[in-house]
């Protein structure tokens, strides 16, 4: 009389079988090394968008009011940052750069690997707000109005989106 244990070695063992090694075809199936990869969505996506919007408002306003007051005999002067000297001037390029580099990402073109653009996005709108807190501190002497406009201030919140934006456009990269 057989065991079961002899029983179960010399029972026939149904070997499986192989799996194909090729990849099935199909549209769902083909391998693009330049596949669209979709964008992050929801509230990490708002990035992109608040850099440019940011630095269109940055460049918008050095042309605004950043000084107003009245002078003793005469109506009510304004002057606009861009008459403020060169901090204005260069507050409009700063501006101008932040809206160069997202018209050249939407149109593919995208700095080396090694420099981030959230961290170009971080350097200008640091750059900015300096220059801004320069002009909102010091007031040239060359302008008659003494008090501060509310384009400076408008100046001040858009330099600070901008490096908020770099920040948000840091995590999705990550």
């Amino acid at each position: 009389m057989k065991s079961w244990v002899e029983d179960a070695h010399t029972a026939p063992v149904q070997t499986p079988e192989q799996f194909p090694l090729d990849e099935p075809e199909g549209p769902y199936y083909e391998a693009d090394e330049d596949a669209f990869v979709r964008p992050a969505t929801g509230f990490w996506s708002i990035g992109g968008r608040l850099a440019w919007v940011a630095g269109l408002v940055l460049a918008l306003s050095s042309f605004t009011d950043w000084y107003a007051g009245s002078s003793e005999s005469g109506p009510t002067l304004s002057v606009i940052g861009w008459h403020t000297g060169l901090l204005g001037k260069l507050v409009f390029f700063v501006g101008l750069a932040l809206l160069v580099l997202a018209a050249l990402r939407e149109f593919g073109f995208e700095l080396p690997s090694t420099i981030p653009e959230s961290l170009v996005v971080i350097a200008l709108g640091s750059l900015a707000t300096i220059f801004v807190l320069i002009r909102l501190i010091s007031i040239p002497d060359t302008i008659v109005a003494a008090g501060r406009g509310i384009g400076i201030w408008i100046s001040l919140l858009a330099a600070l989106a901008v490096i908020v934006a770099g920040l948000l456009r840091a995590s999705e990269e990550l």
